[in-house]
């Protein structure tokens, strides 16, 4: 079985571009662990007579034509539901300084 160590978290931390706090390592790999223990135990599940569900491209949803249609209410419909909005765009806080 794979073990969460101090290496696998810090290459863990630099994939997901997150930093654990340093107080915290010990408890977050010993988390880590625990889910991967829990999932080895899932692994041994006998499945054998359990029949799999999935869907077939037959079974699918049947999908609508991608066909580009222009219809002069959509905008306003969009537009109404907007906390605000001035002369047809929507206002937003500014996000950047």
């Amino acid at each position: 079985m794979v073990q969460i160590n101090d290496e696998l978290l810090a290459r863990l931390e630099k994939l997901s571009m997150i930093e654990v706090d340093p107080s915290k390592r010990a408890e977050i790999e010993a988390d880590l662990n625990k889910f991967l223990e829990f999932v080895e135990v899932l692994d041994e599940l006998d499945l054998s007579g359990v029949e799999l569900s999935y869907i077939h491209e037959e079974q699918s949803a049947p999908l609508r034509k991608d066909e580009p249609a222009l219809d002069p209410t959509i905008s306003s419909e969009i537009l109404k539901k907007a906390p605000k909005t001035i002369d047809n765009y929507f206002v937003v806080p500014k996000i950047i300084e």
